[in-house]
């Protein structure tokens, strides 16, 4: 068999210019993608207790399916993130914000 033919242990075909004849770019050491750092809006404000009625920095921290978004892809701080939480369920409770997203018919 010859090697263009044989199964690749990463399954795709060979990179570089001795396989489709196409370059690719050369990784950065490490191979890791390090993102910046997220901070707390809220703490940034100066934010001491969030508020359900404030509907407009709410609606940040809610997904388009009207999840609560986690801490890791908003980068809140744990401490605010759990008033957000509280302030989210009381401002759904009052009909302020949606518990899903079907409350819009296409």
């Amino acid at each position: 068999m010859s090697t263009e033919m044989q199964s690749r242990p990463g399954g795709g075909p060979r990179s570089g210019p001795s396989g489709d004849g196409q370059e690719r770019r050369p990784r950065r050491s490490g191979g890791r993608f390090v993102p910046r750092r997220k901070v707390c809006h809220f703490c940034v404000d100066k934010v001491a207790h969030v508020d359900y009625k404030d509907i407009g920095r709410l609606g940040r921290y809610v997904s388009d399916r009207g999840k609560i978004e986690s801490r890791r892809k908003t980068g809140t701080c744990a401490k605010h993130q759990r008033g957000l939480a509280v302030a989210l369920k009381r401002a759904r409770f009052l009909a302020m914000l949606p518990y899903t997203s079907n409350h819009v018919k296409p």
